[in-house]
């Protein structure tokens, strides 16, 4: 999987790919770029719904001037095949519907290969094999590739925090105080929650998708690809470091704010002893 980002939205190539012909029992076989982006936070799904999608759930729909797109609302959007100048134009209308546009959105390539009665499964080479040409497995594999994609930006997010908690620990360990005000690490545990409650509200990371309910043949192949693409242990990998981040800035900040109650503990016994002070002077001067 690409883990490169895109200059803008776009700058992209989707041209699309002929039909290969395969020797022996493979027979013809049709092969379809596919390139997941993640434009922003949200994606007004609503909005989007067109008089005739070709699917929902998540929404699918025909994108002028041929292909197929994915629309999560999350902020996802996976295209099959298309011209470029079409796919350009397809996402450049989708910004308006964007909440929290990424500056460089994020993006995955991938290419399916459609051949009758293959076994459904990622091939050696990385491509994606399908059966058919279905709505309801186009709409699978958009959905690995879109929470692939998501799970990608939060570990870069995730690293990034790592990087910024990392010199109060060791400031910790060297000097003995925590290194940071209680109002940042305050902004790092806004972040560790923000992105927990993206991942387990919204893309829901860790769960099948509903598709699987209405279509449980389709099951082995989400197996398959879930597998291939390592969803739940980088799921799960992600959560552990969640809760070291977690852990780590709740123990500097309860060291910040017990450093802070002593600091007030002993304002408020310098203020008793100016007090005494104060009452005891005026005696000793008449005495």
């Amino acid at each position: 999987m690409s883990e490169h980002r895109i200059d803008a939205v776009r700058r992209f190539p989707m041209s699309p790919a002929p039909s290969l012909e395969a020797r022996g029992e493979a027979g013809a076989v049709e092969a379809v770029p596919v390139r997941a982006l993640l434009l922003g936070e949200r994606l007004d799904t609503r909005a989007l719904e067109r008089d005739e999608p070709l699917g929902t759930n998540p929404l699918t729909v025909a994108i002028p001037g041929g292909g197929v797109g994915v629309l999560f609302r999350y902020g996802a959007v996976v295209l099959f095949g298309g011209a470029t100048a079409a796919t350009d134009k397809f996402v450049v209308s989708l910004m308006p519907f964007v909440n929290a546009a990424l500056a460089v959105p994020e993006h995955d390539d991938a290419r399916v290969l459609v051949r009758a009665e293959a076994d459904e499964q990622v091939d050696p080479a990385g491509n994606i094999v399908l059966r058919e040409r279905t709505i309801e497995r186009l709409q699978l594999v958009a959905d690995i590739l879109a929470k692939s994609l998501v799970l990608s930006y939060y570990e870069t997010r995730i690293a990034e925090i790592f990087d910024r908690i990392e010199p109060l620990a060791a400031m910790l360990r060297e000097k003995g105080r925590p290194g940071a005000s209680g109002k940042e690490l305050l902004r790092h545990i806004g972040d560790v929650l923000l992105i927990q409650q993206k991942m387990v509200g919204r893309v829901e990371t860790g769960e099948k998708p509903e598709l699987l309910w209405e279509h449980p043949e389709l099951e082995r192949l989400y197996v398959r690809l879930a597998e291939e693409y390592e969803l739940r242990d980088r799921d799960r990998a992600l959560d552990r470091k969640l809760d070291v981040i977690s852990r780590t800035v709740e123990t500097l900040l309860g060291l910040v704010q017990t450093r802070s109650s002593l600091r007030v503990e002993w304002y408020i016994v310098l203020l008793i002893v100016a007090e005494l002070l104060l009452t005891t002077y005026p005696l000793l001067l008449t005495r």
